[in-house]
């Protein structure tokens, strides 16, 4: 059966979004490549339309772009950046970030609800950061985010899913596509979050500050697919307090 990644009603077959904001311009197809994904973010700043330099023509053809808010304040600002990503030509998705705080760069949960409200009326699909609360996905999802996106840990951080239990919460509670978004630091964190059940994995920091990019990249693609193969098979039961051998102990030394 194929196992394919609906958002906002298009399918995709890889469940790896690349955050490219920081790698170079030259590094981006490289990573594309090797990391096997259909879709990126891109930071509006980056599509310098008519300058020197323009992500836009680093982007293999195919990749559905994913313009993010990166640097709104509050949710005026968010919708006027995205609006801006749609007449340059980068489509109707966009990766909501509202973000008043500079010291952890924590998303203001109250301010992306009401982005989410303003855009998803203007026909945009939505994929909205969110801190990882349960009552606010419930309210991203009223508002029509196409796909809710909980932090693993603050962004950059490369510590991995410290919000892992309100993860779980949200895989089960949802009926949307949950996407773990920032902290995600090694490939086996990102196949344990696909293995409680997330629809996705974005990563970022953690490849562009590998030794060898392209090869991180790689790494993390096997790892996603891993990880929603062994959520597809079912994890086998965990014994508390107690072994049970792998194979029999008893019978042929009786015998």
């Amino acid at each position: 059966m194929e196992d394919k990644l609906i958002i906002g009603g298009h399918a995709f077959h890889s469940r790896f979004i690349l955050g490219s904001g920081k790698f170079s311009l030259e590094m981006t197809n490289a990573v594309i490549e090797n990391a096997g994904v259909e879709m990126a973010t891109l930071a509006l700043r980056r599509a310098n339309v008519g300058g020197e330099e323009n992500i836009l023509d680093f982007m293999p053809e195919g990749i559905t772009l994913l313009p993010n808010t990166s640097g709104a304040r509050n949710a005026d600002e968010a919708a006027r950046i995205a609006r801006l990503a749609r007449e340059l030509g980068c489509g109707d998705f966009v990766k909501l970030e509202v973000i008043r705080d500079t010291k952890y760069l924590l998303p203001d949960n109250f301010e992306t609800i009401r982005a989410t409200e303003i855009l998803v009326k203007e026909g945009f699909i939505v994929m909205a950061y969110m801190y990882p609360d349960l009552n606010v996905a419930r309210d991203l999802a009223a508002a029509g985010a196409a796909a809710i996106m909980p932090l693993g840990s603050p962004i950059g951080s490369n510590k991995g899913l410290l919000t892992k239990d309100f993860i779980k919460i949200l895989v089960d509670e949802i009926d949307l596509p949950i996407i773990v978004d920032a902290g995600i630091g090694r490939p086996s964190q990102a196949c344990e979050a696909m293995e409680l059940g997330v629809e996705a994995v974005m990563a970022n920091t953690a490849i562009a500050t590998a030794r060898d990019v392209p090869l991180m990249a790689k790494a993390f693609k096997l790892a996603i697919e891993s990880g929603r193969a062994a959520y597809l098979a079912g994890l086998g039961r965990v014994l508390e307090h107690k072994a049970e051998a792998s194979s029999p102990l008893t019978g042929f030394l009786e015998a």
